[in-house]
């Protein structure tokens, strides 16, 4: 990748001649390693830092000191405490990563908890916003100034080829348990030896479930529609996904990347006829997979780098001053006071 862009009015120092641009990706690893870049670019060095929501705010500045990075991207920039970025000389673009409400209708219980952890965030941390859905942005840019929005990539490691399936397919459904996703799972776990993978394993474990699976499972937290990041994975790794309707889309479309399921009666069915005949759906394995080539983190993350710079070089940015906490919220140490929770819960 290179900075084909004027960066004279870039705020911050920018690589040398022939120097790699280092990116820090900062979030809870095992939610969100997945969607890293590794070592595939070499114009881009990169290092992965895990930090979580009230972890220790003086170790990341210190792994970032240390790293000196061009440009910080934070996953759920919620996470980060107010005023932690004011003096680092890099971009940082924060990656919403949550449902929220979307505009109109009464919001799920889930949403709007969601919604208030969004409203912790310190939008002085950040020079842009990402979103991964584009339809909570209206609800989003009551807190946050939202760039663009996309979904979150997949790493290159959990891309493989598509295979055809020797013997009966093995099925896996990888995401937290929840009680709107066991009755919509129970009767096939019943029936059929379907594995129920929390997510949160590490990379590592989430590499080594896609390679020996052939069919992956979508299902939305509860009866509100989204577009997980299981999706991406799935698609990467070659699975047939089997998922609930998704919004947004995309750019994926039912019954040619993906098989769309509405209800457990027909998830079961399916499992029934892919164990009945294994390769029936392999042409749509095969235009999933090429799909999944839309969101390689090696394809979108130099264009995002590229595209960040370029746009903060021409058109500057509102990073600055931290804004103040107001009574209740949370404090540069990362706590969210008891005044705080009872003003979001009441």
């Amino acid at each position: 990748m290179s900075l084909d862009f004027d960066c004279a009015g870039l705020p911050y120092p920018t690589p040398a001649a022939g120097e790699q641009l280092r990116l820090a990706l900062v979030g809870q690893r095992t939610y969100f390693e997945a969607c890293a870049l590794g070592d595939e670019c070499r114009a881009i060095a990169t290092r992965y830092i895990d930090f979580r929501y009230d972890a220790n705010a003086k170790a990341l500045v210190a792994a970032l000191d240390d790293f000196r990075p061009h440009v910080v991207i934070v996953f759920r920039p919620e996470i980060i405490p107010a005023g932690l970025f004011s003096g680092l000389e890099a971009a940082t673009l924060g990656f919403l990563t949550e449902p929220i409400p979307r505009t109109g209708g009464a919001p799920h219980d889930d949403l709007a908890k969601r919604l208030w952890e969004l409203e912790q965030s310190d939008p002085s941390n950040f020079d842009r916003f990402v979103s991964f859905d584009p339809l909570i942005s209206d609800t989003a840019q009551r807190t946050l100034p939202i760039w663009r929005s996309l979904p979150l990539p997949v790493a290159d490691r959990f891309y493989a080829p598509v295979r055809r399936i020797q013997g009966l397919p093995r099925v896996v459904f990888v995401g937290r348990s929840t009680e709107y996703r066991e009755r919509f799972l129970l009767p096939s776990k019943h029936e059929y030896d379907l594995l129920h993978l929390a997510f949160g394993v590490d990379a590592d474990r989430l590499a080594e479930v896609m390679s020996t699976h052939d069919v992956g499972i979508n299902l939305h937290n509860e009866e509100y529609p989204s577009f997980e990041n299981r999706i991406c994975l799935h698609l990467a790794a070659g699975h047939l996904v089997l998922s609930e309707p998704l919004s947004p889309e995309h750019g994926l479309e039912p019954g040619l990347d993906y098989v769309e399921i509405r209800t457990p009666g027909q998830l079961q069915h399916l499992i029934e006829m892919m164990r009945r005949f294994p390769n029936m759906y392999h042409r749509v394995r095969v235009r999933g997979r090429r799909k999944a080539e839309d969101f390689r983190a090696s394809r979108v993350y130099p264009k995002l780098v590229a595209d960040l710079l370029g746009d903060i070089a021409a058109f500057g940015t509102d990073r600055g001053t931290p804004r103040a906490p107001a009574s209740g919220e949370r404090l540069a140490t990362g706590v969210v006071t008891k005044a705080g929770a009872a003003a979001a819960t009441g």
